[in-house]
């Protein structure tokens, strides 16, 4: 049987394969162009063109006043938009919705939801009017600006576009699914993007990074504070296609003795609080969220969130870093720039693309309504004349209007008038005859004549056509720009923190603690920082080596002879009642080996490790700390030789003196900076080995504490003063006999 062969007398066969393409592409192409995706001249679905144009036939207008919102969705239904009744309901809601909408184009007088995610009282019971933005898309669409359409029962027309004098598409955003494509637009500043379309009325090729100066992000009604690169924002707006994390705004009470609570002011858009609330209650209960004590919502008119921390040492940025890591107090705004070109082209276009198109619209409405009132004013013209001619010979006519059968046609053959003269004449009211003066009739027919003249002059120059459009702008501009409350920019930028969350440090209590390491190794951390170490007890044989004020958020670093760092959490210390533990229980180190220093870790700070032997090398602070019990290699030492110095590399000049008793003077670049290895050659020895070293800056001079605990300074070091790995030569007078120049850290 074939193809297309009759089915008992029923129909046809059809290919199930055709017939399925075919409605199917009907049906995504409807939801395309009729549905999801917005115009880019006005920015509008249909349902939301609908709803505007339907509202402006019920007058109402800005200054006017309010209607029912059921008489709205009844005209939009009844006339334009054939469908639900609560869908078109919804999409007139949430255009008066100031959270959701950056520019509102409805006023709404009533319930019409918040920002917790409550709906809106029933139609029955809010009114609406027209914004003055909603004006402005609306301006002059009476002038043939725009084309109609007959609506979907042939008995009323609709516009095709709005004439669209506010770059909506990108002030007020859209977001839509539509068949195999979606759009995702956040709203802008509008006061920026008609900066931006002035630059490009004087710069047509103009790049979008100098675009994205005008316009360097969204401006989302909820405010909030964007945290995405510039690089990418750039890349985000030349293909159309990125997103943006938005963060919550925030500040931080003192409640005093050191307390303090977080308040949110703003949160991310289109994020509902309550729900959002509701997920961090979750997250608490769940144990997710360590650093937040509790949550309050005291929100009134603004929003207000308060939240608790733990204890008062959490950092308030670490607390809030790790809420924003799990919580929707950071959100991503995707930007997907999929809109209809032309109204016709389905497509994802970049900012440039977006501004031009508009105002390409904005030349098209120009010219049109140029040609209209041009239309307009030869009409008047034309019946001025009729009038003029009238007025001179008022009695002839009035006699003709009297006595003649067919007064029309004898106007016509006796004033030789158009059938368009003929027939104002006619249709003039008695009262008219009291104002018909010559002067009035010539004064607004030169009126007239001038602005025609005008119109065609704005309709030969692209000139001065864009100059037009130019100072249109500008008028947008000044009426919603940054000086005013509505255009005012509400979401700021700013760098993310770079803060590494560490929970577990930062649940540590702060507190001041006198870390005490003995000459045999037992080490304890004393509460508070001991000024005076001289009452400190240690078990027999045994003495004080080093002690170190520290905080117990601290970590302390340990240097071995063996030329190995180890890491310690100072909370992690056993206490100070009794001698505190051996080190030796808390990281691996051999028998045969010593601690040579111990000190607090200074991210980002230089050292100089050097060995017995006389070699050494500069290394990072950071690159030394390793929390594992087996700690860090760097500095690579052979017995018999032991790592015997770790002192910080602040200054310019480095001070060697060897077990020989001499002294070597030579500048700090001369050694090199390395994370690992033996190091380069400090001192030459015939005999002995090194003894210490410093790093001092040239200026200060260097410094050394004698026997008697006196402090010596020497500025004048040129006899001493050589290059790396020269033996050097006796020290000054006073150098102590212990060939040390005393404490390190």
């Amino acid at each position: 049987m074939g193809e297309h062969d009759k089915i008992d007398g029923f129909g046809e066969s059809v290919s199930l394969r055709e017939a399925l393409e075919e409605r199917y592409l009907a049906y995504a192409l409807s939801t395309i162009m009729h549905r999801a995706l917005p115009d880019v001249r006005d920015g509008l679905k249909p349902v939301h063109r609908r709803l505007l144009y339907a509202m402006q036939q019920l007058k109402l207008d800005p200054e006017g006043g309010f209607k029912k919102c059921a008489r709205v969705v009844g005209d939009v239904i009844g006339k334009f938009h054939p469908h639900g009744d609560q869908a078109v309901y919804d999409a007139l809601v949430r255009l008066a919705q100031d959270f959701a909408v950056r520019y509102p184009l409805i006023e709404g007088q009533g319930n019409f939801g918040n920002i917790d995610g409550d709906n809106a009282a029933a139609m029955r019971y809010t009114e609406a009017k027209l914004t003055d933005v909603a004006a402005a898309l609306l301006e002059h669409i009476g002038d043939d600006t725009v084309d109609f359409r007959e609506t979907y029962d042939g008995e009323e027309d609709e516009p095709v576009v709005l004439p669209a004098n506010f770059p909506n598409v990108l002030a007020n955003g859209a977001s839509g699914i539509a068949v195999g494509m979606a759009t995702n637009i956040p709203p802008h500043n509008a006061g920026e993007l008609c900066d931006a379309a002035l630059h490009l009325i004087k710069y047509p090729n103009a790049r979008v990074e100098k675009l994205v100066e005008y316009v360097p992000g969204p401006d989302l009604p909820t405010g909030g504070i964007i945290v995405e690169p510039r690089d990418s924002i750039i890349e985000a707006y030349k293909t159309g296609r990125g997103g943006f994390r938005v963060r919550a705004r925030w500040e931080k009470e003192d409640l005093g003795r050191g307390s303090y609570q977080i308040v949110v002011t703003e949160i991310p858009y289109q994020v509902q609080k309550a729900r959002m609330i509701e997920k961090i209650a979750d997250l608490m209960q769940a144990k997710k969220l360590p650093l937040l004590a509790d949550i309050r919502d005291e929100s009134a008119e603004e929003i207000r969130l308060v939240l608790e921390p733990k204890n008062r040492t959490v950092e308030p940025e670490i607390l809030m870093e790790s809420l924003f890591k799990v919580t929707d107090l950071e959100a991503r705004v995707p930007l997907n720039m999929n809109v209809l070109s032309r109204g016709k082209i389905p497509n994802v276009i970049g900012l440039r693309q977006v501004l031009r198109e508009w105002l390409d619209h904005r030349q098209v409405v120009l010219v049109r309504r140029s040609k209209d009132r041009l239309a307009k004013i030869e009409r008047r013209l034309e019946v001025l004349d009729g009038y003029l001619i009238a007025y001179l010979n008022l009695d002839e006519v009035i006699r003709i209007i009297r006595e003649e059968d067919e007064p029309k046609k004898e106007l016509m053959r006796t004033f030789k008038l158009t059938d368009m003269q003929a027939e104002a004449i006619l249709n003039m009211r008695l009262r008219s005859l009291r104002k018909l003066e010559e002067m009035e009739i010539r004064t607004e027919y030169d009126g007239l004549k001038a602005e025609k003249k005008d119109l065609n002059a704005l309709l030969k120059s692209e000139d001065k056509q864009w100059a037009h459009i130019a100072s249109e702008i500008k008028e947008i501009r000044t009426k919603f720009g940054p000086k005013t409350e509505l255009g005012r920019r509400r979401t700021g930028f700013a760098d993310a923190p770079e803060v590494e969350v560490d929970i577990v440090s930062a649940m540590i209590e702060k507190e001041p603690v006198t870390v005490v390491l003995s000459e045999k190794g037992w080490i304890r951390a004393m509460r508070g920082h001991l000024e005076d170490t001289s009452g400190l007890q240690f078990k027999e044989g045994d003495e004080l080596k080093r002690a170190r004020p520290a905080q117990t958020t601290d970590t302390l670093v340990l240097f071995a002879t063996n030329g190995k760092f180890y890491s310690l959490a100072a909370d992690k210390l056993p206490g100070g009642r009794g001698h505190g533990e051996p080190v030796r229980l808390m990281v691996e180190l051999d028998e045969n080996h010593d601690i040579v220093e111990m000190f607090v870790h200074q991210p980002g700070r230089k050292l100089l490790v050097a060995s017995s032997a006389g070699y050494g090398f500069v290394v990072n602070e950071d690159d030394v700390v390793a929390m594992t019990r087996k700690g860090k290699q760097v500095l690579n030492v052979s017995p018999p030789d032991e790592a015997i110095v770790c002192t910080p590399a602040d200054g310019d000049m480095i001070a060697v003196v060897g077990e020989n008793r001499k002294l070597l003077c030579f500048k700090l670049d001369e050694v090199n900076e390395m994370s690992r290895g033996r190091g380069v050659r400090l001192q030459r020895y015939k005999d002995g080995g090194l003894a210490d070293v410093k790093v001092y800056g040239k200026k200060d001079g260097l410094t050394w504490i004698d026997s008697s605990n006196r402090t010596w300074t020497v500025t004048e070091l040129k006899d001493w003063t050589g290059t790396r790995s020269q033996a050097g030569r006796l020290p000054p007078k006073g150098f102590p006999k212990s060939n040390h120049f005393g404490p390190k850290f």
